[in-house]
């Protein structure tokens, strides 16, 4: 009975309050009207008494609007804070003060003013007349609360591994795609792969390290919905992102949460007057490095120097490689491919945003365009989006919320008339060309190699466009069934479409030569994900004893839908209607996949006084991948912390040490998309064979593979151990973490006898561990009008395969392995130990050990190959493992910097011990003629007069056993570690008073710079982030932003 007095009173309460501002903003209403109003509602409340009732609506209109006036100061300095809210609470009534910190307001005497700024605590207190209120800085700043799984908890209270970055560090600047934002910025949480190519930049996330053979990508869901990509969100739109980096954070989500999990929170309404806000920047892009490479004067005398060396006729008369030098004949050029190709791309943003609400009804909308062209000619980008999330208060217990979110993002790459459908041989045959073959003749045709001419194809409009449209919606109901527990109801449903389409033009180069004939590629994708989540929360303190706890049903239903058309001989490059093709020629294909998952997981947290912090998790996954009796995986985690600050024995301490708590977890978590194969346990037989039967071939089935019914999730067990720490009221913080990371049942191909003629199966036998160390730091302060603040994260990663099924390695790559006791993907190549510097030495090398690489035989200047493992023969067994693309220690640095109206931050990030193996045939370039562009890197190759050199001696095409098309060595794996300047931004916000009589809240302008400069120890300019191995991939951008926020 007391509870339910308490309730009834409580409701009492509340219902009096919105009488009375109802009544107060229908001020000349009578009494009369206002008491029936009272009596009405009491019909539905008889607890109510309605004299009570009548009572206290008579002294709401006795309570009139005032104008109320105050002041709001630091509290630390005492000076004026210039743009602090003021919100009259319960209302939409509100204004901000002014240059000298004053404000007024109307507003009733004792009713409760909320007054906030970023920065500072907010406040609640009472109207009176002159007010002066202090804020207080917040030094926990908004890390205070972070998303975590199903929810949200405070920072203090974590007791696993959650990094957050909020909207802050990814607005305003110039980037494509949300991943490549994050680089640096969390340790642990490595970005790589990143390039410049409109539409297709996201790059692979990698949250510590790389814990399976398959997809290592981390799952991301935004607002709670898995998303393939971040492609599909606008950064404008984005509150926080929030990393679960360990099986304690991450077994919520079970067996998709073993590479990590990233939570992204789009913004919402908060109450108050609607706030409109637009972002927008206009920026101008480049690539980041391009390689020097020779002129046509230096390549054909180099190229006949080495033809003369090599006993070969030169390729060039005297006469004419005094043309190249002249460079007035245009039919002995020196054509730079590189300038004619690329150009200054331009890339232009806007958002609008308007946000606002009751205390009743809260949302939120935004608007967003993105236009990119490209640094190569046709490739470019074109995204419309459009959000809005809703959140409604329908009675004191029910509540709802609804997102809907919709993405165009349609983007096209230039393509080729060679092995075409994408930039790759653009790229590549800009790289290679000779710099003497002719661009373009004067009648309108192209000079050519055997792929054909990249001008051609560039000046042709040739491209792939890809149109996708991606539509979110979510909705869900909060009932609030005891002040202590909560049921929360979702469903979501997501719709992606992309449409493919290329047409291959005929290119009639020059009379001599053409490209193969046209074609049409169209492909049509679609998927869509269907899911439903019951959550039951709940919440209670008795005491000192604090328990929230959390029950979930989910169930999700996937589908995915591919249909592809083809067909070529098109009357000519206009009619591209795949019915104008040759209807011989046409190729159909597609096909459907269906997945289904049905999950229950729960959660318990557990304090002691805020000191001692435990929390359970388990959840339980079953996947229709897997056949019956092995659908179902169950991941448990558990973790603990001791806020050792809080103890009263540190009291002594806490003027200096702010907060020291110590966390350790274990837990595990699965990995169903490890598999590509939507059915991995279902056999199942291929059409297309054929048998003979009554003297004929007659067609039937066949069986390509057999699959195991046993096969089950990947399961990665993970354990760790850290400690968060704070000094002098948190100005400085930061926190270390060591985990340890082992991989077991990861799915591998197993070969077959040959005598089943069966392809590999896949089986759970691998395993591979993690281990490493994380970082984090930061230090914020401010002395009068400055501001400053330094954040650094440092984290280290060894990766190594423990097992691959009974096998000692599998070849992974272009000369990479993945072996036992080794880290994944590592280079397997012969060391190298300088240049043999005499014909003797070279003929005493050959003596001992012969020549296995061919290429002719070693002379002075070739590289010379180490016996590695000593048993005096050169032959494969003298490779070595070497670093691998996966860096071991990565690292960011983040300054800020204020004063008065003036901001500057500058964002560092950076790899060591890492390593790529670029083709040096085409990257450094070859001597090989018209298909070969060498790097001026060769202008200090080997000679009798230059020993000290840092290229061996020059050869033709693969003439000689330095050549990397005859032995890859150490010699030509890049260093591929570098620190980069990643953003640099520097800002101004106009003073309050040049925009308080223009109606205009806050207005900044923002110069802003992407990868502004690398610090690195390449051979030749390339980035050093290039993932291409034969730098054909499209190039990172340095982008140059201008840019303006307004706030209304």
């Amino acid at each position: 009975m007391s509870n339910n007095k308490c309730l009834i009173q409580s409701s009492r309460s509340t219902l009096l309050i919105d009488i009375k501002f109802y009544i107060m903003k229908l001020k000349r209403k009578t009494q009369k009207y206002a008491l029936l109003a009272t009596a009405m509602l009491g019909v539905c409340h008889p607890a109510f008494s309605y004299s009570d009732v009548a009572e206290k609506a008579s002294l709401a209109i006795v309570q009139q609007d005032q104008t109320i006036r105050g002041q709001v100061v630091d509290k630390k300095t005492g000076d004026p804070i210039i743009g602090a809210n003021i919100l009259v609470k319960g209302t939409t009534i509100g204004t901000i003060t002014d240059i000298d910190g004053n404000f007024t307001v109307n507003a009733p005497l004792g009713s409760i003013l909320e007054v906030s700024f970023i920065g500072f605590k907010t406040v609640e207190i009472k109207a009176t007349e002159n007010m002066k209120v202090s804020l207080a800085e917040d030094t926990e700043t908004l890390e205070e609360v972070v998303v975590v799984g199903y929810g949200i908890q405070k920072k203090a209270n974590l007791s696993g591994s959650v990094a957050s970055v909020d909207k802050e560090q990814l607005q305003n600047r110039p980037i494509q795609n949300v991943s490549s934002g994050l680089q640096g910025l969390m340790p642990g949480v490595t970005v790589t792969g990143t390039n410049g190519a409109p539409g297709m930049d996201s790059g692979s996330i990698r949250v510590r390290g790389t814990g399976t053979l398959n997809t290592a990508s981390p799952y991301i869901l935004i607002d709670g919905v898995e998303s393939e990509t971040m492609s599909s969100i606008d950064p404008n739109d984005i509150e926080s992102i929030s990393v679960l980096k360990d099986a304690a954070s991450a077994a919520i989500y079970g067996s998709k949460a073993a590479n990590g999990v990233i939570l992204i929170t789009t913004k919402r309404g908060s109450s108050g007057k609607p706030r409109i806000s637009y972002s927008g920047y206009v920026s101008f892009q480049n690539a980041t490095n391009m390689i020097d490479r020779l002129s046509s004067y230096d390549y054909a005398s180099m190229y006949n120097q080495a033809l003369q060396a090599e006993g070969k006729a030169p390729r060039f008369t005297d006469e004419e490689i005094q043309k190249f030098k002249d460079g007035t004949d245009p039919l002995y050029p020196n054509t730079d491919w590189y300038d004619l190709a690329y150009k200054t791309g331009i890339q232009h943003r806007h958002n609008v945003n308007i946000s606002g609400g009751t205390e009743n009804v809260k949302y939120m909308g935004s608007l967003g365009y993105l236009n990119q062209t490209g640094i190569l000619p046709n490739a470019g980008r074109e995204q419309f989006n459009a959000r809005t999330n809703l959140d409604m208060k329908i009675t004191k217990r029910l509540s709802a919320k609804l997102n809907l979110a919709y993405i165009k993002n349609a983007y096209d790459d230039a393509s080729s008339a060679y092995y075409g459908g994408s930039s790759d041989q653009i790229i590549r045959q800009l790289n290679l060309i000779a710099p003497w073959i002719v661009a373009r003749y004067d009648d309108g045709t192209w000079g050519t190699i055997s792929d054909g001419s990249p001008i051609a194809w560039l000046d042709s409009g040739m491209k792939v466009t890809r149109d996708n449209h991606n539509f979110t919606g979510t909705a869900s109901l909060d009932y609030k069934i005891l002040d202590c527990l909560t049921l929360t109801a979702t469903g979501s449903y997501v719709n992606n479409i992309q449409n493919y389409t290329y047409f291959q033009k005929f290119i009639q180069y020059n009379p001599n030569k053409a490209s193969d004939p046209n074609s049409l590629d169209e492909r049509y994708y679609t998927w869509n994900r269907t899911n439903y989540d019951l959550l039951l929360n709940y919440d209670k303190t008795f005491g000192k004893h604090n328990i929230k706890g959390l029950a979930g049903w989910h169930t999700e239903k996937y589908n995915y839908k591919e249909l592809t058309a083809y067909r070529k001989d098109f009357p000519n490059n206009d009619l591209t209607d795949i019915n104008a093709g040759d209807a011989a020629s046409q190729t159909n294909s597609g096909y459907t996949r269906e997945l289904a998952m049905l999950s229950w997981f729960a959660r318990v947290n557990y304090d002691f006084a805020g000191k001692y912090l435990f929390e359970a998790n388990i959840r339980a996954d079953a996947s229709s991948r897997f056949a019956e009796g092995n659908r179902w995986g169950y991941f448990p985690s558990f973790s603990g912390a001791w806020r050792m600050s809080e103890e009263s024995f540190m009291e002594d301490s806490r003027s200096w040490l702010s907060n020291l708590k110590l966390r350790a977890s274990w837990g595990m978590l699965g990995n169903q998309d490890a598999l590509s194969d939507y059915y991995p346990a279902l056999n199942v037989y291929n059409i297309g064979a054929t048998y003979p039967f009554g003297g004929s071939l007659n067609s039937g089935y066949y069986q390509s593979s057999y699959k195991l019914s046993s096969i089950s999730w990947e399961k990665a067990t993970t354990w760790g151990v850290g400690v968060d720490f704070g000094f002098l009221n948190n100005k400085i913080n930061g926190s270390i973490d060591f985990y340890n990371r082992k991989t077991t049942g990861i799915l591998m191909q197993v070969s077959v006898p040959t005598e089943f003629a069966l392809n590999p199966y896949t089986d759970n036998v691998g395993s591979m561990n993690n281990k490493g160390v994380e970082l984090n730091i930061g230090y914020n302060d401010k002395w009068g009008d400055w501001t400053f603040g330094v954040a650094a994260n440092f984290a280290y990663n060894k990766n190594e395969i423990l097992d691959l099924g009974g096998a000692e390695y599998l070849d992974t790559g272009y000369n990479q392995r993945n072996a036992v006791g080794y880290s994944i993907n590592s280079y397997y190549v012969y060391k190298t130990d300088g240049f043999f510097n005499s014909q003797e030495e070279a003929d005493a090398f050959t003596e001992k050990y012969g020549n296995p690489f061919g290429g002719g035989g070693f002379k002075a200047g070739d590289l010379k190959y180490v016996d590695t493992n000593g048993d005096g023969k050169l032959n494969g067994d003298d490779r070595i493992y070497c670093d691998s693309t996966e860096p071991v220690y990565t690292f960011g640095l983040n300054l800020n910097a204020g004063w008065k109206g003036f901001d500057l931050t500058m964002m560092f990030n950076g790899a060591a011990k890492v390593a790529r193996l670029f083709d040096s045939h085409e990257v450094y370039g070859a001597f090989s003629g018209d298909a070969g562009h060498p790097a001026t890197i060769w202008k200090d190759a080997w000679t009798e007069t230059n020993k000290d050199a840092s290229m061996p001696r020059i050869f033709t095409d693969t003439n000689s056993p330095s050549s990397s098309r005859n032995a890859q060595s150490t010699f030509w794996l890049q260093n591929t570690s570098y620190l980069r300047l990643k953003n640099l931004q520097l800002g101004y916000t106009l003073p309050k008073s040049l925009l308080s009589n223009i109606g205009v809240d806050n207005i900044r302008f923002y110069y802003s710079v992407e990868n502004l400069f690398t610090i690195d120890n390449m051979k030749i300019n390339i980035d050093p982030e290039a993932t291409s191995q034969r730098l054909s991939s499209y190039p990172l951008l340095r982008t140059h932003a201008f840019g303006v926020n307004v706030t209304f």
